[in-house]
Formats: C-alpha cells, structure tokens, sequence
C-alpha cells in the first residue's frame, strides 16, 4: 500500500477552530455531570426559567403531532399563520407595526443572532458591542466576518453606555450597533430616553441596529421595555429585532425564534436559511402559535416569582463583604462585582480573577457561577435567578460564608 500524500491543511478551519464554546452551557453541564455523581451543587449558570412550559402549548403540540400537514417540509420563512401571528404580537406588545413578510422564523433565538450577522455584515465590517454582552454575540459576529468593537459598562452606571462611548468607538468601518435591553448578562434596562439618543445617533450616521428583545416582558420596578423603532421610527428600515419563545413562555428547548426587519433583509435572511436548516420543526412553531397568539397571564406569574427571587438574591448578594450588586432592572439575573474580593486568600488560595475565584467556589462550596471573562468583562460574576428560591437562599448562603473567610 503506498503511503498517503502529506497533507499540510488543518484538520478543522481556523474560523470554527477559533470559537470559544458558550460559557454558561459549560458551566450548565458541569453542574449536570456532578449532580450525576451525586455532589449538591447548586447552579446559577443556565438562563432558563425553571418553570415548565403552559399547558395549552404542550396541547397544541400534541395536536401538531398528530396532524400528518406537519410531517413534511414548509415554506423556509415560517409557517404563515406563525409569521401572522408574530406581527400581531408585536404590535400588541411593543407598538411595531410588521407585516408578515417581514418576519423570518429561526431555529432559537442562537439562530437569529447568527443570521443577523451573516445577513448584514461583510468581512472587516465592525459592529459595535455593548459589554458586558452575551457570549454569542461576540463568536456570531466573527463566524459571520465582523469585527466586533467592545464597548463596556460597569456598576457605576447601571452597565448603561452613552452616546459619547459610542461616538468614540465608531470608525468608518462601523456598520451595526448591537443592542440588547432588558440586558443579559447585567439585567439591566435601557430608559426612553437613552434609547432615543442611541437611535437618532446611528440614524445620523447610517448604522444598523440589531436589537435583541428576547427578555422583553421581564422587566421589574418602574422600568418599561422600548423597542428602538418604535422610540426612533426613522430607524425602523435599518433595525432588526430579535425575540424568540424561549424566555417569556419557558420554552427554551422548543428552539424557536424570529427576526423582524426590512422586507428586503428578511427576504435575504430567508434565502440563506433554504440552505442552512429550511422550515423549523413545524411541531415547535405550532406550539410557539399558541404561546404568541395566547394571553400573558401565564407570563405575569413568571414575572412575580423572578421578582421575588431577584430582590432576595440582590438583598443576600449586598450582604457579602466585597460583593458589589447593583438592583438589575430586568431579565432574570444579577451581575455582581467581586473584584474587592481577588487577590485575598481564601482557603489557601489566592484567586487573581474572576475565572479562578468561580473555580474555587465550585470545588469549595459547590455553587457553580458564570464568570465575567464570558461577557467581557472580568472581575463580575452572573447570577441566574431562574432557580427555586430554597435552591437560590441555599446557594448564595454558600458563596457568602466562602468569601467572608478572604483576608
């Protein structure tokens, strides 16, 4: 047999070799594996809520799986009745008016990221990247060619940026803007009027806005959810919105999301989507049908479990030494400072970051947290509170008596 020709490619191409897998779905199946080995670990990494999905959507599927119409392919963009009820939900919602045409149904709200990015950009184009900021936003931007342009919050401002960090940012090769309130990983809400600064500010120089809305009806206290074209309706032609099922009606596995845009990039996204995946399994979108088209009562009652959860975990958080939690506005997670805790000895150790102190407190107090170097921004940890509130009080009863030990 004659020896194989000596090949000098590399066996995995450098643009999916250069991916940093997802941190919290990391963090999610460690925490699985040792409570597989029996360990009592409490986890705070994954942003699902731990609420099972409405009944009358398990129903609806139940009867998709029956009717043999979807056992087979449907049109790419969606079943209509979905895409019709989408734009109807988003009117009722958040005052946008769409037409169904201008909606295209993904395969989770991962998806609609992806081809957002893989819609928009070209290679070198730079898309502004408010930090702290979820971990795929930052991979979906470089798998699609972008270059994403870090542009970072903190504490002190309620992890809101300005205008004038944006300004700052911006160069000639800025095309998008990446918007995301209520925030994860920081919780935090973008008030009106910033949302109208930020608009007109990329109205006045031609950049797109991509806003993810996927926590939209998860907001607490006196916050209020504002979609960006609706604040600045002269961007709603270089605006696409992102939202999905998964958070609002806790259907994360279902895997079904949407992005609302211009009829134009709708109509490209749906071409790339022939090719990547075609119709989403037609069993979810007839489940996400329910969800939409449904009341919110189901939604409120999420809503006031969170937020008890959220000021009893932001109340136990305050109470650390060296823990600094500013009160999240939204979402279903708190994103504490604990830099006034590294460097300290805590049993023997001396963690210099955030990614060493989480390690420390997995293998000491068997609490798993997501550390800030996924989201940019090292020296914070995420909270999710999308747990039961013994499991929360239990958890963070263990990180506080762990770190109270730092001197």
């Amino acid at each position: 047999m004659t020896s194989p020709v000596s090949v000098t490619h590399p066996r995995i191409s450098a643009r999916i070799a250069g991916i940093t897998p997802s941190a919290t779905l990391a963090v999610d199946a460690k925490v699985k594996a040792l409570k597989a080995e029996g360990r009592p670990v409490i986890g705070f990494g994954a942003g699902q809520p731990d609420f099972p999905t409405p009944d009358y959507v398990l129903e609806a599927a139940i009867a998709a799986v029956r009717d043999r119409a979807n056992h087979g392919y449907t049109a790419a963009a969606g079943l209509p009745e979905l895409r019709e009820a989408l734009a109807a939900k988003t009117l009722r919602d958040s005052g946008f008016s769409v037409e169904p045409s201008q909606v295209l149904v993904t395969n989770g709200g991962k998806q609609a990221v992806y081809s957002a990015f893989a819609t928009l950009l070209d290679p070198g184009d730079e898309v502004l990247l408010l930090a702290p900021y979820w971990t795929t936003y930052p991979e979906s931007i470089k798998l699609a060619g972008g270059v994403p342009v870090q542009v970072t919050a903190d504490e002190t401002t309620g992890y809101l940026v300005t205008v004038e960090q944006l300004e700052a940012a911006r160069t000639e090769r800025t095309k998008v803007l990446l918007f995301n309130s209520p925030s994860n990983p920081t919780g935090a809400v973008y008030p009106r009027e910033l949302i109208e600064e930020i608009g007109k500010w990329a109205y006045e120089h031609g950049i797109w806005v991509i806003t993810d809305e996927i926590y939209e009806h998860l907001v607490y206290d006196d916050a209020v959810n504002h979609s960006l074209p609706v604040v600045v309706p002269e961007m709603a032609d270089r605006t696409l919105v992102l939202n999905g099922v998964a958070k609002t009606y806790s259907m994360t596995g279902w895997r079904v999301g949407w992005i609302i845009g211009p009829q134009d990039v709708i109509k490209a996204a749906t071409s790339y989507q022939t090719h990547l995946c075609g119709n989403v399994a037609n069993v979810s979108q007839r489940a996400a049908l329910a969800a939409v088209a449904g009341p919110l009562d189901v939604v409120h009652e999420m809503r006031a479990a969170f937020d008890v959860r959220r000021k009893k975990i932001v109340s136990m958080l305050s109470e650390i030494p060296g823990v600094e939690c500013p009160t999240p506005k939204g979402a279903f997670y708190a994103y504490p400072s604990v830099k006034a805790v590294l460097g300290k000895e805590i049993r023997g150790e001396r963690p210099s970051d955030s990614l060493e102190l989480a390690d420390l407190i997995l293998r000491e107090a068997e609490v798993a947290v997501v550390p800030g170097e996924a989201f940019g921004t090292p020296g914070y940890f995420r909270f999710s509170y999308a747990l039961a509130e013994k499991d929360l009080i239990e958890g963070v009863n263990r990180v506080g008596a762990l770190l109270s030990e730092a001197k």
